[in-house]
């Protein structure tokens, strides 16, 4: 028997509730969550493609007349050096963005790795765990960060390594106050019962249970490094010449801040809408309402 092939209207209908499922979670965020995730989806573009779609002649600009106003030709005028503002912003986006993103995931993963460990191994090395960090969070987050930029330089390895480091605590201290009470409950009981190890305990009974509350924890974390990098970055110990950040854009147009130009206000407001739009989306993420109630 010949076999007919699936119709176009067949096809629809399978990517129908794909296409409806997306349109349902995109609808739960609301006005200001779109508008927040419409912003962060822009930035993580321009990190990872814009400076790819630069013109050209933009890129390659040799200086001309500093502190330009906005125009035509400068949608975000130039520079103490000439240069045009928006290439540097976009190209100063890999490093706020990448680097932010990177310092995040090494600091929320450690910290709730360390969490799931400490609550589903035992009172010994919960106490261990809790203390050592606890000496961490003693100390001075920017203080902190001065001092080891400052000793071992300012490399993006290093300053990865220096917001992870400062910032595993807090995410620790979330993961584990969670961890805990999802860790007192009868079905880990019963699954500790039944002869389950640790490994299992952390990964299929404890964690999909603390996993909504520490991606909003992630985004929060996310917006602290920022400004971690980007105050680093204005002090002169972030990154360094001829790459730059966002901070250290402010800091090096900070004598055109007189004038208002827009080579210190564009970096400036490119931070503030970067960590307004996380903010935006944790605030409005799909279900959160609900999981509140």
């Amino acid at each position: 028997m010949d076999t007919l092939p699936p119709s176009s209207g067949a096809s629809a209908l399978v990517h129908a509730p794909l296409r409806g499922g997306v349109l349902h979670w995109l609808a739960g965020f609301g006005f200001s969550g779109l508008v927040g995730l419409a912003i962060l989806v822009f930035w993580l573009f321009a990190a990872l493609a814009g400076p790819a779609l630069l013109p050209a002649h933009l890129v390659n600009l040799q200086a001309s007349v500093v502190y330009a106003p906005m125009d035509g030709m400068h949608w975000l005028g130039t520079d103490y050096l000439g240069r045009d503002m928006l290439v540097r912003v976009v190209q100063g986006a890999r490093y706020t963005v990448g680097v932010a993103l990177v310092a995040t995931l090494i600091a929320s993963g450690t910290g709730t790795v360390l969490a799931l460990l400490a609550a589903a191994s035992g009172t010994v090395l919960d106490a261990v765990l809790s203390r050592l960090l606890d000496t961490l969070t003693s100390i001075p987050s920017k203080m902190f960060a001065l001092v080891l930029v400052a000793g071992f330089g300012s490399s993006i390895g290093m300053l990865v390594f220096t917001a992870a480091l400062i910032y595993v605590p807090g995410a620790f201290r979330i993961a584990r106050s969670l961890a805990v009470n999802i860790n007192a409950l009868d079905y880990v009981t019963v699954a500790r019962t039944r002869g389950e190890g640790t490994l299992y305990i952390m990964l299929r009974e404890i964690l999909p249970n603390i996993l909504g509350p520490m991606l909003a924890d992630l985004g929060l974390r996310f917006v602290y490094v920022v400004l971690l990098l980007a105050s680093l970055s204005f002090l002169g110990l972030g990154i360094q010449p001829p790459e730059a950040d966002w901070g250290s854009l402010v800091r090096e147009n900070i004598g055109a801040l007189p004038e208002g130009s827009a080579s210190v206000i564009a970096p400036a407001m490119a931070i503030a809408s970067l960590t307004i739009a996380v903010n935006l989306v944790i605030d409005n993420l799909p279900g959160r309402a609900a999981r509140e109630r």
